[in-house]
């Protein structure tokens, strides 16, 4: 069987690395994108660092941080286009 699956992919680097913002501002995001989340799971790294997943029912999301580099990745994969432009569009209004 073929499947012709689109996926959309964003990833981007942003210089925030609190951890708090990082995941209140990201699940906002993916609210207001209106994604539906299954499942978050995260993870906080001693002495310092923090990783986080959303399981979206199209697909997830992650950030990484680097403090050691005072930079955050992200990055998003969903199979719905109008749900992964509007958390593209997001990101600048809230300044990541």
């Amino acid at each position: 069987m073929y499947m012709k699956a689109k996926m959309y992919n964003y990833k981007g680097w942003v210089d925030i690395i609190d951890s708090q913002k990082l995941k209140t501002d990201v699940e906002n995001m993916l609210l207001k994108s209106k994604f539906n989340i299954l499942n978050f799971c995260e993870y906080t790294f001693a002495p310092y660092g923090y990783t986080a997943v959303w399981i979206l029912a199209e697909s997830h999301c992650a950030i990484h941080t680097f403090p050691e580099e005072n930079k955050t990745y992200i990055e998003l994969t969903s199979c719905v286009k109008n749900k992964y432009e509007k958390f593209k569009d997001l990101i600048a209004e809230y300044r990541l």
